[in-house]
């Protein structure tokens, strides 16, 4: 093949032309609902950040033995690492949603796709949260002292009543949360995608 085959060949190629701009018009009403989502996950992290330093302000101040102390302390900095390898794939995200190169319904499509994945973390995130909510539970029944001990069939059915409602309650809240902090606005920018492809 020679030059001007390979220049002609070249100029024939529309594949370029199947993934349309974004005009400016179209890019105003992608930053809507962006800027909505990221405004609602600043004021998630923030709240998140607040609600861990509160729990540790309440455990350094609560009267218990030593061991109690110890032990719920743990758990919460546990939580904390858990929570930060989260909210470190929703900070990628938020990056990107920062990024001003949405110029195509392809760079759409990714973001899109971006989050579809934060989604499944989102409620991974709320399920991760179960075992820490079970030793939480062994711990408040093993320290707090009772006029008379618990039996083991009664310690036995309060865990296996924790797991069972706590679990699907935790995923119906993390998917109604997403829903409704961010969900409506990512339908709105799947509108706009659907508009670029007609």
């Amino acid at each position: 093949m020679n030059i001007d085959e390979l220049k002609n060949t070249w100029n024939e190629d529309d594949s370029l032309e199947e993934t349309p701009e974004i005009s400016i018009e179209q890019k105003n009403k992608i930053n809507l609902p962006l800027e909505k989502i990221r405004k609602n996950m600043r004021m998630e992290f923030w709240s998140t950040v607040g609600i861990f330093v509160f729990a540790f302000g309440l455990i350094a101040l609560s009267p218990g033995p030593f061991k109690f102390k110890f032990y719920i302390t743990i758990l919460v900095a546990s939580m904390v690492f858990v929570t930060f390898f989260f909210y470190s794939q929703f900070f990628k995200l938020y990056k990107n949603m920062s990024d001003t190169m949405m110029n195509t319904s392809d760079s759409l499509r990714n973001l899109l796709h971006q989050f579809d994945l934060n989604k499944q973390y989102y409620l991974s995130f709320y399920l991760s949260f179960v075992p820490f909510l079970v030793c939480e539970i062994i711990i408040v029944l093993e320290f707090i002292p009772r006029p008379i001990p618990l039996s083991d069939i009664k310690i036995a059915s309060i865990l296996i009543g924790t797991m069972v409602v706590v679990m699907p309650l935790l995923f119906l809240v993390g998917k109604y949360w997403f829903k409704a902090f961010y969900g409506k606005y990512i339908k709105q920018i799947e509108n706009l995608l659907l508009e670029l492809k007609k």
